[in-house]
């Protein structure tokens, strides 16, 4: 598994590229034409730092994870998705790897961050039906790129910071002596919730991509704008990722 940054090619580490020139086997999973863009982007770093080496790409269609399931049913819909992903990177592996070759996965972001395919790889590994080992190259996530970009530290003097989604900030809010929160995968843009308290957000989307947008400022100010962009980009282009961090002043409660 190959870390390869939230979108900059420039944030390809050296280790990720001595990965990539090691490698036999790519394998894709294609999101469909309205993401065609990420695999774009993927095959541009191959084609870069692979331009005098033979390699294949083997590409299957990504299965579809059911969205609409909420409460209770969340959880089982997304573990039935990751075993469809299971059944799809066994059946690659198995079927498209030498036995003296090398595959990997080119994931966004860092591998250990908020992403599925460590855990789909071990659920095969689990399942005894094709033996393989595997390394793990971190990349630059989408949190270090977000606050890099904004020019602002993750965290403050001997104060934690947490990391959470959009829906465990819906529950329970800021979590206990915690006033620096990162939120990923919040479809639903929660921070709303505080535009009425002195809480500051960094919001960042398609972060080291061409089509990177930042806004900044208090959650009053910054909302409205924020909803505006999100709505315009995502129609314009059909999906969005973004990420932000919400700083609360010490004390505002």
């Amino acid at each position: 598994m190959i870390g390869i940054g939230a979108g900059d090619p420039g944030q390809l580490t050296l280790q990720a590229v001595r990965a990539m020139r090691d490698t036999d086997v790519f394998f894709l999973l294609d999101k469909g034409e309205a993401k065609a863009d990420l695999t774009r982007l993927r095959r541009d770093m191959l084609e870069t730092h692979l331009a005098d080496r033979s390699y294949r790409v083997v590409e299957e269609r990504d299965p579809e994870r059911d969205r609409s399931a909420g409460g209770s049913a969340y959880s089982p819909a997304v573990g039935d998705w990751r075993s469809a992903r299971a059944d799809i990177y066994e059946r690659m592996i198995a079927q498209e790897l030498g036995e003296d070759e090398t595959g990997a996965f080119l994931v966004w972001g860092d591998p250990a961050l908020y992403d599925s395919t460590l855990g789909i790889l071990e659920e095969v590994r689990e399942r005894g039906t094709v033996a393989f080992d595997y390394d793990v190259v971190p990349g630059v996530s989408s949190v270090s790129a977000l606050v890099a970009r904004h020019r602002t530290g993750l965290n403050r003097v001997a104060r934690p910071v947490q990391i959470t989604t959009g829906r465990r900030l819906a529950e329970e809010g800021f979590p206990e002596g915690v006033d620096d929160v990162v939120v990923m995968l919040d479809a639903h843009q929660r921070f709303r919730a505080f535009a009425d308290e002195d809480v500051d957000i960094y919001w960042g989307a398609y972060i080291g991509t061409p089509d990177e947008i930042l806004v900044s400022g208090p959650v009053a100010e910054a909302a409205p704008r924020i909803e505006r962009l999100r709505a315009e980009a995502r129609e314009r282009k059909g999906w969005i990722m973004d990420t932000y961090l919400l700083r609360r002043s010490p004390g505002g409660r």
